[in-house]
């Protein structure tokens, strides 16, 4: 665009490679190719049809969180996933083994998660001045209650006919299975819509102040219960999947779920106080994640060593924006000086 002057002026402001790189974003895909080079340094096993093989034990929590971005994008956080993932694979078995052919096996997990996804966005929505922490909170205990007492004494449920939900746990060739593609469908569609549309807009908007959303025409309410939904829908997802590769559910399913998926959105650079931070940082994480527990298992290190390795990086990544704040601060104090 030329200005009186005669200048032109570009509208957008590109970034630089430099700049590019140090973004949250750059910084990641950094970490990724640093984390990839480790990986292979630790574990002679890490090979790519090695990992194709054992990722889908992991990928299943992936799906999770597409949805809590949105929620952490709100301002927003939901507790109770884990115990969803526990509901749904418990209810997915006892329909299977009820004879169910496999389009209702799918059709009735995937219902059972959204109906609590559902109930935690209309107590969330109808009580606003109650903490989404305190609501989840709540609802984690009555959904794994409720899969506890309808797996009883013994406390697991396997599948009788396992040969019906094989499919899930296929591949498609030798190497690629089922779950990478449909993981990556899942992702495309979540990103697109976080990113270009009004609804993703929204969720940006709510996260960076309610009341100003609310005045500037946004339905805050309406939104958090779609992003509620949507994460039991999700839920639901995570249980038919890991069901199909486990075989069956127990009390244990889903537990701790819900910290490594924040875990993995709040290390790609979602801000749990809303407003900030995109998918794809969110993806790279959990892939970063996800390839590092891979790597630490083939190499034998002790799945608890495993949670304090991610549990660090989690401290990391809420420690790097208040370090990079008072490192401004300070440049700001001293040109003013």
């Amino acid at each position: 665009m030329a200005g009186k002057s005669g200048r032109t002026i570009k509208a957008e402001q590109k970034l630089t490679a430099k700049q590019l790189l140090f973004t949250w974003e750059g910084a990641l895909v950094v970490l990724f190719i640093a984390v990839n080079i480790f990986n292979m340094s630790i574990s002679q096993s890490y090979t790519l049809s090695n990992v194709l093989r054992e990722m889908p034990k992991y990928l299943a929590e992936i799906f999770m969180l597409f949805p809590m971005a949105y929620i952490l994008v709100l301002g927003d956080i939901d507790i109770s996933v884990g115990s969803i993932v526990c509901l749904t694979g418990t209810v997915t078995c006892y329909i299977s083994n009820a004879g169910a052919p496999f389009p209702v096996v799918i059709l009735g997990c995937l219902l059972t998660g959204l109906l609590c996804g559902m109930l935690n966005g209309f107590i969330t929505t109808s009580f606003p001045e109650l903490p989404s922490m305190i609501t989840t909170l709540g609802t984690q205990i009555i959904f794994r209650g409720i899969a506890e007492i309808s797996l009883g004494g013994g406390g697991s449920v396997s599948y009788i006919n396992t040969k019906q939900i094989m499919p899930l746990s296929t591949k498609l060739g030798k190497l690629v299975p089922v779950i990478i593609l449909v993981v990556i469908v899942v992702a495309v569609i979540y990103t697109v819509v976080l990113q270009c549309t009004t609804f993703g807009r929204s969720l940006y908007a709510i996260g960076s102040n309610k009341v100003s959303a609310y005045y500037a025409g946004v339905d805050v309410q309406r939104c958090r219960f779609i992003a509620y939904s949507l994460m039991g829908l999700m839920a639901g997802m995570c249980g038919l999947f890991l069901t199909a590769y486990t075989y069956g559910a127990n009390t244990t399913t889903g537990q701790g779920f819900e910290m490594e998926v924040i875990a993995m959105c709040v290390f790609g650079g979602i801000a749990s106080t809303g407003g900030k931070g995109t998918l794809i940082g969110g993806i790279t994480a959990g892939l970063i994640i996800t390839l590092l527990r891979i790597a630490l298992g083939q190499a034998n290190v002790n799945s608890q060593m495993i949670l304090v390795v991610v549990g660090a990086l989690l401290i990391i990544a809420v420690l790097i924006p208040g370090i990079k704040g008072r490192i401004d601060d300070m440049k700001k104090l001293r040109s003013a000086a």
